[in-house]
């Protein structure tokens, strides 16, 4: 979604990754709600999940204030292409 943002809608690297972000929420939001009735839910792992979210979500606020997005796109770049390599090499030796 971010580099679709960055290239084709010409968006600065903070607001696509804020827009991505909340793309992938809504998304989430709507397949939970869906899921609800059909499937048990285990609440315990969803509240721990949530909680290291917001913890997550606090540390990237400030962390955002000290990178410009310049800096984030090759950091960026970097972390696709090594998880990129990392689910090659699990698809194929694994």
């Amino acid at each position: 979604i971010i580099p679709a943002l960055v290239v084709l809608a010409r968006l600065p690297m903070k607001v696509a990754v804020g827009t991505s972000l909340m793309i992938i929420a809504v998304k989430s939001l709507f397949g939970f709600v869906g899921d609800l009735g059909a499937q048990e839910i285990q609440w315990g792992f969803l509240a721990l999940f949530s909680g290291l979210a917001a913890v997550g979500l606090l540390l990237g606020v400030r962390l955002s204030r000290k990178i410009s997005g310049e800096q984030l796109k090759p950091a960026f770049g970097w972390f696709v292409m090594v998880m990129g390599i990392s689910i090659l090499i699990r698809e194929t030796v694994f």
